[in-house]
């Protein structure tokens, strides 16, 4: 790729303009451990990957490289990487008058990119059906390998409503998918099973759920608890909304989870990690906002198991 140095953070971090797989005026994030990819043209962070990972660690569907949104389509596109969308979904037809595809102001319009300082800001359109703006603010740690994204919700117009920040990032395929239980969880079993299909493979260990991608079926699995765990061939990427005060006396969506991870069957082999905020009221003037943290780390140990429960451990 081509690329050009448009700002410099620190003596590592820098954001470089780029074209990526065909995308144009597309933004780089290095700081010489991790790189994250913005591309404004189709809204959203696209890759995030370790220095020497040219695979990376978000999925990119191979079938929809470097085209664009089509705003006649009824059908959702679905390009990979990571985005927002308004929960509780329950509430899309009401807002939009259908149940799916996910409102457009959210997903299917592409997005204004900025950047400042060591920020880059996309900002969306204002959504029709929610007259929301969302603002995402992507930004690297100087030296970690540590990415956060700062999503807000702007309401513009239309009537009061409730809403939650929901951020959803998919991934490769794993090798095992990890959460934590949370220590009195109200759910049967430790999760919340959202589809008729059990998380495969499921297994429990030192308060860890683990499992894996089902091949034929799709699985989704809501908890109470903040982080999620993607364990890969060689990298691990650790998800977790950021926690704020008073969030214990807040409601949560889909019946207080803060955290689900879907996975999806052949042929599109990829699973995704969700974090969500808590429900806020609001009304044109106000705004909620939500910050997940993606930090991206190297495989040290054969059990992906182990290696999950290390990983969850590490930020408590």
């Amino acid at each position: 790729m081509d690329s050009q140095t448009i700002e410099a953070g620190s003596s590592t971090a820098t954001i470089h303009a780029i074209s990526y797989k065909g995308w144009r005026d597309c933004i780089c994030l290095d700081n010489g451990v991790i790189r994250a990819i913005v591309v404004p043209a189709i809204g959203r962070v696209m890759q995030l990957s370790r220095k020497g990972d040219e695979a990376g660690c978000f999925w990119e569907n191979p079938v929809l490289v470097g085209r664009l949104h089509e705003t006649s389509s009824d059908e959702w596109i679905n390009f990979g990487g990571d985005k927002s969308w308004p929960a509780p979904q329950a509430e899309w037809p009401r807002r939009q008058g259908r149940d799916w595809p996910p409102p457009v102001g959210f997903d299917a319009r592409p997005m204004r990119a900025e950047v400042q300082g060591r920020s880059v800001v996309l900002t969306s359109e204002i959504d029709p059906g929610y007259g929301i703006q969302q603002v995402r603010r992507v930004e690297l740690d100087a030296e970690a390998p540590v990415m956060r994204i700062c999503t807000e919700f702007h309401k513009l117009s239309g009537s009061p409503m409730r809403v939650a920040v929901w951020t959803i990032t998919q991934l490769r395929e794993p090798e095992l998918l990890a959460v934590r239980e949370a220590t009195h969880s109200a759910f049967a079993g430790g999760f919340d099973r959202q589809l008729p299909t059990e998380p495969w493979k499921l297994q429990r260990v030192d308060g860890v759920l683990s499992f894996a991608r089902h091949p034929r079926r799709c699985t989704k699995a809501g908890v109470e608890t903040a982080a999620m765990v993607w364990v890969g061939k060689n990298s691990m990427v650790r998800i977790e909304s950021r926690s704020d005060e008073g969030d214990e006396a807040r409601i949560f969506p889909e019946g207080g989870c803060r955290s689900e991870i879907y996975t999806n069957p052949d042929p599109l082999a990829y699973v995704e990690l969700e974090t969500l905020g808590p429900l806020v009221e609001l009304k044109p003037g106000d705004s909620t906002e939500r910050t997940a943290i993606y930090t991206v780390l190297p495989r040290t140990m054969d059990n992906a198991a182990e290696e999950a429960v290390r990983v969850l451990e590490q930020g408590r």
